[in-house]
C-alpha cells in the first residue's frame, strides 16, 4: 500500500487551503525557507542516474530528480565527507559487457559507500537519507505488480542496516516525482517535490485563445532547411551521405553544434572530432546523420522557455533521451529502421515549444491536477491551454512537410494504438517516453499512462516480464548535460 509522504501531504493543504491558519504558517515558513535558499546563489551538480558524487566539504549543491528511481545521500559531518548517489534498478539486468554497477542498488550501493570510506568517511558516523521509489501516475495494477522503485528501496534499506549506517530521514514511495537535494557546505538534505520551485500563488491569467496560439505558431523560427532535407533524404531507400555532408558544412552554426554533440559526453566520445569529414569517417553515416538533426533540432528547442522544462534546457534534454532509447528498443525489437526510431523520438514533443510560452501562467493548475489528481496530461493540456501538443506538434508537421510517418507518431505517441501508419514506430516511441518520463524524471513535465501498457509492449513483440531489461536502455549520461547547453 501506498500513501501520500509528508512532502506530498504538505504540498496538497499549501495548495488547497484558501485560508490562513497555524499550520499553513507552518508550512509557509518551511516554503519560504526554500524559496530563499533556490534564490541564493549557488553551484549545483545533477547526479544523473546511474551515477555518484562524492567529496569533502564546498560550496555545492549536489541534486538528483527522482521519480521510479532512487536516490540516497551518506554524510559524515565529523570527517566533512558526503555524497549522493542516484540508483536505476534494485539488482543488475545482466553481467554483460556493458555493466554498470553503480546503476543498481545491490551493487551501486556498496561501492558507494567503499567510496566514501575510501574519502575518509566512517560507517559508524554516517547518516543517510533516501528518496524516489515513486508510483508516478496516472497508475494501474501493472504499476503495482512492477514495484520497481519499492524493490529498489527495498534492496537501499537492507544495504544500509547490514552496514550499520543510520538512516536519518526517508521519503519513498508516494505518487510525486522529487528533487533530492545535498548541500555539501552544511550537509543538509531537502526532499522537494519537483517542480515545486516554479509553483506562485494561484494566478488569474486567462488560458490562451485560439488566436493566441495561432499568433505563436506564426511567431516560431522553423526547424533549419539543413534538417528538414535529411528528414526527407532518409526516408529514401539509398542516399547520398557526402552530399548532406557537404550541406552542413556550408552552415557553420550547425557545424559548431553537430561537431559539440559528436565529442560530448552524452555521446560518449573518446577521440576528439574536429570535422565533418572526420565525424563522417570515425562515426559513420547512421551516427553522423543523427548528430546533424540533433544539433539543428537544438536551435529550435532553444525557443521554449522554462514551462514544460523543470532544468534548463529539458525539453530538448528529455527529446534526447527518448531518441536514444527509441533506437534502442528499435535494435531489440526489429521491425523499424533504428535511425527512423531516433528521429521519431526527438522530434516527438516538437508541439511543446509553440505551447511552452502559456504553461508558466498554467503551472500551479498543472501541478495539481497531475500528482494530486491524477488527470491525463492530454486532457490537462486542452483544459488550460485549449490545445494539446500532440496536435500542435501534428500541425507543425504538417507546415513544414514531414513525412507522414513522422506526423503520425508526433500525434499518436500518447495513445500509441490509434495510429494506422506504423503503428510499431509509435508504440516504441510511446515506450521511450514513458520510461525516460518515470525513470529520468526532471527534465519536463510529463506523465504518460500504462493502462494498457502489456497490449502497447505486445504490439512491437515484447512482454512485460522484458520490462525491467527495457529500463535498463536508458543512457546514464542525458541529465548530466541538461546544465550545460550547446552554444548559440
Amino acid at each position: 500500500m501506498y500513501c501520500r509522504t509528508s512532502v506530498e501531504q504538505k504540498m496538497i493543504m499549501w495548495l488547497n487551503n484558501s485560508t490562513l491558519n497555524a499550520n499553513k504558517i507552518v508550512y509557509l515558513n518551511e516554503f519560504v525557507g526554500y524559496f530563499i535558499l533556490k534564490a541564493m546563489p549557488q553551484n549545483k551538480n545533477h547526479i544523473a542516474a546511474g551515477s555518484w558524487h562524492i567529496g569533502p566539504q564546498t560550496a555545492l549543491t549536489l541534486q538528483a530528480y527522482l521519480g521510479t528511481c532512487v536516490g540516497v545521500t551518506i554524510v559524515d559531518a565529523q570527517a566533512q565527507v558526503g555524497g549522493l548517489i542516484h540508483l536505476l534498478l534494485p539488482e543488475p539486468v545482466s553481467l554483460g559487457d556493458q555493466f554498470q554497477p553503480q546503476r543498481y542498488a545491490s551493487s551501486g550501493l556498496p561501492l558507494f559507500i567503499e567510496a566514501l570510506c575510501q574519502a575518509g568517511a566512517s560507517k559508524p558516523n554516517m547518516q543517510a537519507t533516501i528518496a524516489g521509489g515513486a508510483l508516478v501516475g496516472p497508475l494501474d495494477e501493472r504499476d503495482l505488480a512492477l514495484n520497481i522503485g519499492g524493490r529498489t528501496t527495498e534492496v537501499v534499506e537492507k544495504t544500509l542496516n547490514d552496514a550499520g549506517i543510520a538512516i536519518e530521514k526517508s521519503e519513498t514511495g508516494g505518487f510525486f516525482t522529487c528533487c533530492l537535494n545535498l548541500d555539501m557546505q552544511t550537509w543538509q538534505c531537502a526532499i522537494e517535490p519537483a517542480g515545486f520551485d516554479k509553483l506562485e500563488p494561484a494566478q488569474t491569467s486567462p488560458p490562451p485563445t485560439p488566436e493566441n496560439i495561432e499568433q505563436a505558431l506564426q511567431n516560431l523560427q522553423p526547424i533549419p532547411q539543413v534538417a528538414l532535407k535529411i528528414l526527407q533524404i532518409i526516408q529514401q531507400d539509398e542516399y547520398d551521405i557526402t552530399q548532406i555532408a557537404e550541406t552542413v558544412k556550408k552552415d557553420q552554426v550547425i557545424s559548431a553544434r553537430t561537431l559539440q554533440l559528436c565529442n560530448s559526453a552524452m555521446f560518449a566520445r573518446q577521440i576528439k572530432i574536429d570535422s565533418i569529414d572526420n565525424a563522417l569517417v570515425r562515426l559513420g553515416q547512421d551516427l553522423l546523420i543523427k548528430l546533424i538533426i540533433s544539433a539543428a533540432i537544438k536551435n529550435f528547442f532553444n525557443q521554449s522557455g522554462k514551462g514544460y522544462s523543470l532544468c534548463q534546457g529539458g525539453i530538448f534534454h528529455h527529446s534526447i533521451g527518448t531518441a536514444i532509447v527509441s533506437e534502442k528498443i528499435a535494435r531489440l525489437t526489429g521491425g523499424v529502421t533504428p535511425s527512423l526510431a531516433y528521429t521519431a523520438g526527438l522530434l516527438h514533443d516538437i508541439g511543446k515549444v509553440v505551447l511552452d510560452q502559456f504553461i508558466a501562467s498554467a503551472y500551479p493548475l498543472f501541478y495539481r491536477s497531475l500528482h494530486e489528481e491524477q488527470h491525463n496530461f492530454i486532457e490537462i493540456e486542452r483544459k488550460e491551454l485549449g490545445r494539446a501538443h500532440t496536435t500542435i506538434g501534428c500541425e507543425l508537421g504538417q507546415n513544414w512537410s514531414f513525412p507522414d510517418i513522422l506526423i503520425e507518431t508526433i500525434e499518436h505517441h500518447h495513445r500509441p494504438e490509434t495510429s494506422t501508419i506504423n503503428s510499431a514506430l509509435t508504440h516504441i516511441v510511446y515506450l521511450a517516453d514513458l520510461l525516460m518520463s518515470r525513470f529520468h524524471a526532471g527534465l519536463e513535465v510529463e506523465r504518460l499512462n500504462t493502462e494498457a501498457l502489456n497490449s502497447r509492449l505486445a504490439a512491437i513483440g515484447l512482454s512485460s516480464s522484458q520490462f525491467v531489461d527495457i529500463v535498463d536502455l536508458i543512457p546514464s549520461n542525458v541529465l548530466t548535460t541538461a546544465d550545460q547547453p550547446l552554444p548559440t
